[in-house]
């Protein structure tokens, strides 16, 4: 479930409590959390309603609409079979700048980052440690021109790149990426195995 910023910053700060969406079938699950640009929300509830469900006032203004006109020609846009509801509540703030800006990791910090990253690799190919020398080699470098050179789509390229940003190892810029201190500091004590047996994959 994307959100945008405006939404988001709306859920931490209380005035948006409810999300519209229209779906074939439900993306969400009651329970389940979601990172977001400020912090990580909750799925409170999920209602399902049918798509020509008419949304109420209530319900706009709790997610954020002057007026259920407005959400519902938003809802509107996206022909879908059902209506969903979605009650959320902020839960707690983005750990992740916290985690990107330590400059020195302990040998615990760097065993447990090397040992996500390994298992990462074994889903699919070794790619975790060529993706963070390519950043680290190209800051503020556009994504569509990182992903040509290893020969990937955007969106996956993209996607891998989340991957490590959720462990607080890369920071996303207007333009690009850079690493963290955090990324600088596991490269630079990363396994030495790791670094001789490493390959840029797709």
């Amino acid at each position: 479930m994307l959100l945008n910023r405006a939404t988001a910053q709306g859920i931490a700060d209380g005035r948006v409590t409810v999300v519209l969406r229209r779906w074939d079938a439900p993306r969400v699950k009651p329970g389940g959390t979601q990172r977001t640009p400020v912090g990580t929300i909750r799925i409170d509830r999920v209602t399902e309603y049918p798509a020509s469900y008419r949304v109420s006032t209530a319900q706009a203004h709790a997610a954020g609409y002057p007026d259920a006109k407005a959400a519902q020609a938003e809802l509107d846009r996206r022909r879908a079979a059902h209506t969903y509801v979605i009650d959320v509540s902020y839960l707690a703030p983005d750990e992740r700048p916290g985690l990107a800006a330590a400059e020195t990791l302990s040998e615990d910090d760097v065993a447990q980052i090397a040992a996500r990253l390994d298992r990462w690799d074994a889903a699919t190919d070794p790619w975790t440690r060529g993706y963070l020398e390519l950043i680290g080699a190209n800051e503020a470098r556009r994504a569509p021109d990182l992903a040509a050179d290893l020969g990937v789509d955007v969106p996956r390229f993209k996607r891998r790149v989340r991957q490590l940003k959720s462990l607080g190892l890369t920071i996303s810029l207007d333009v690009g990426y850079r690493l963290s201190p955090r990324g600088r500091a596991f490269l630079g004590a990363d396994d030495p195995r790791h670094r001789a047996a490493r390959s840029v994959k797709g």
